[in-house]
């Protein structure tokens, strides 16, 4: 039986924005460098946009409601990060625009590549 976060982050996906859209299709099915990414994921408490579980690495969308909730966002990204995690943000209108310097900054901040020891 589905979790009411669950069907919430269902909901998300299912009416995801063009930007969110864009992104994923970019980060989907290991297309980064062969990371995996997740896209509306719970994430202590929180729903993140994208998130890589192997480089501890979230990535966040911004619209214009979040002009209005930059102490919840603050505060939410204090969180996620005090458990480890790195947390990217870029407005909808950079990755509508320049999804070139979206993509050279998630690579940056997930870190060069780890060679697989099992390879």
């Amino acid at each position: 039986m589905a979790t009411e976060r669950q069907d919430f982050t269902r909901k998300l996906r299912r009416q995801s924005t063009k930007p969110e859209d864009i992104l994923w299709s970019l980060l989907r099915a290991h297309r980064l460098d062969g990371l995996k990414f997740r896209r509306q994921v719970p994430l202590l408490g929180y729903t993140a946009d994208f998130l890589c579980l192997q480089r501890k690495l979230v990535v966040e969308l911004d619209g214009a409601q979040h002009d209005a909730e930059r102490d919840y966002d603050a505060a939410r990204t204090q969180e996620i990060e005090r458990h480890g995690f790195t947390m990217i943000r870029f407005r909808n209108e950079m990755v509508l625009n320049d999804r070139d310097a979206v993509i050279a900054r998630i690579r940056e901040a997930a870190g060069p590549a780890t060679e697989n020891p099992l390879l």
